[in-house]
């Protein structure tokens, strides 16, 4: 993983749109202060691997496998790695580049920023958690 650059922390708020597949509007990563290269096939993080920050997915694409079996794929403007920001724990899944990447990566000071200036965000992230928590259900 390769850090490419930084810029501003977030631009566009206004416009936070969920498309069907819950996944958050470009405009809202692409100035993030930080963001990682990928390259198709490399391990963003483990199951139980420890959590301190979460990713969008500026380009590219990132499979989510939960005890090593395909959940689902986030693509661009989705975001994944969420549930390590909003309760302390282990990752409880392994995200993996499918394609090469750029991800832009959120700590938890940033995550807190993002909340408290921009309740769109919370409401954001929420939803993507809900639609998560629904498909797992209906896989049990």
């Amino acid at each position: 993983m390769a850090i490419l650059g930084s810029g501003l922390i977030v631009a566009g708020l206004g416009a936070l749109a969920l498309t069907r597949q819950s996944q958050m509007s470009m405009n809202m990563w692409r100035n993030a202060r930080e963001v990682v290269k990928v390259d198709a096939g490399e391990c963003v993080f483990g199951q139980g691997d420890p959590g301190d920050v979460m990713y969008a997915v500026v380009e590219g694409r990132v499979d989510i496998a939960l005890d090593g079996k395909f959940v689902e794929s986030v693509g661009e403007g989705g975001i994944f790695g969420e549930l390590a920001l909003v309760e302390d724990g282990p990752r409880n899944a392994t995200a993996t580049a499918a394609l090469a990447s750029r991800l832009a990566r959120v700590d938890r000071e940033h995550f807190i920023f993002l909340v408290h200036e921009h309740p769109t965000f919370a409401l954001q992230v929420m939803s993507v958690l809900a639609a998560r928590l629904r498909r797992a259900n209906a896989r049990a």
